[in-house]
């Protein structure tokens, strides 16, 4: 059972086997199906555990742990390797080609979360040289232009798009964690996506690229634009990636790169509150 999916203008393939149950699971993908598509940028095949090769000769390149969430990166007979746990069970493991074209996912325990992560990491993997990031951030639309918050977790993302929501008319939310950002002929753009954390949001639309904002806590609220090294040092972090990966690395630096130039990129620090998402829309509405 083949299943096509188009986000921010790339189709992906997965893979199912025959009368699974899994696909009742992911209505959060129906927005995006598309038909059978001759092209893709990558393929997911979900298989049995005697099509899994063994794992007893992983060896380990980065764990990445938020909130709960463990992602292991490796290798596995010369193949790039990923175990995904929630609270150190494992959900799935993959493996795939050395260009991020084709994974084999095999999924151990709640396979939702299991397929959600692979299909995550294979589409940051396998567009980062196609000027396509997938960011760690809440996005808000309002007034025809998407406006990206960004932070550390913990610092407010989902809270300053609810307190635009609230007091900026006009705005809706786009996506709560995982958006794209796409550079098109005319610009950059921000896309939703089928991956939005805790908050059920997928649309699938795009919007013109306003303004990129970095949060910080503070007893305060000023915002200021920052220059296009500080910038591209404020985006860095909030892109999902496999740095150590030369392919990927340079591909994302390019990406990265033109957005510090092009798109404007603010630092606010700010309280949770209202006249917070007034500085901030104030201030980027007009850049």
């Amino acid at each position: 059972m083949n299943k096509f999916y188009k986000v921010a203008g790339h189709t992906f393939s997965v893979e199912l086997p025959e009368g699974t149950a899994l696909l009742d699971k992911m209505g959060q993908y129906e927005p995006f199906s598309v038909e059978e598509a001759s092209e893709v940028v990558f393929s997911v095949r979900v298989v049995g555990k005697d099509e899994f090769p063994q794992t007893d000769d992983i060896v380990a390149e980065m764990n990445q742990d938020d909130d709960g969430s463990q992602i292991l990166a490796g290798r596995l007979h010369e193949q790039p390797y990923f175990e995904f746990q929630l609270w150190g069970r494992c959900a799935a493991r993959m493996v795939t080609d050395a260009h991020y074209h084709h994974a084999d996912v095999l999924l151990v325990d709640e396979p939702l979360f299991g397929i959600n992560n692979a299909l995550m990491v294979m589409y940051a993997l396998s567009t980062a040289n196609l000027q396509t990031a997938l960011f760690h951030s809440s996005v808000v639309s309002c007034a025809g232009y998407g406006y990206m918050f960004l932070g550390k977790s913990g610092t407010g993302k989902s809270t300053h798009s609810s307190l635009w929501l609230k007091h900026i008319d006009g705005t809706e939310l786009i996506n709560d964690d995982n958006p794209v950002v796409r550079r098109m002929p005319d610009g950059f753009y921000v896309f939703g996506s089928p991956w939005s954390g805790k908050t059920p949001c997928y649309r699938n639309v795009s919007y013109p690229l306003g303004a990129v904002v970095q949060l910080s806590q503070a007893p305060y609220n000023k915002i200021q634009r920052l220059r296009p090294l500080a910038a591209y040092a404020a985006l860095v972090p909030s892109i999902s990636g496999k740095r150590w990966d030369k392919q990927v690395a340079e591909g994302l630096h390019q990406t990265e790169d033109m957005m510090a130039s092009e798109v404007a990129v603010w630092h606010l620090e700010c309280l949770p509150d209202e006249a917070a998402a007034h500085t901030s829309h104030d201030a980027i509405a007009k850049s």
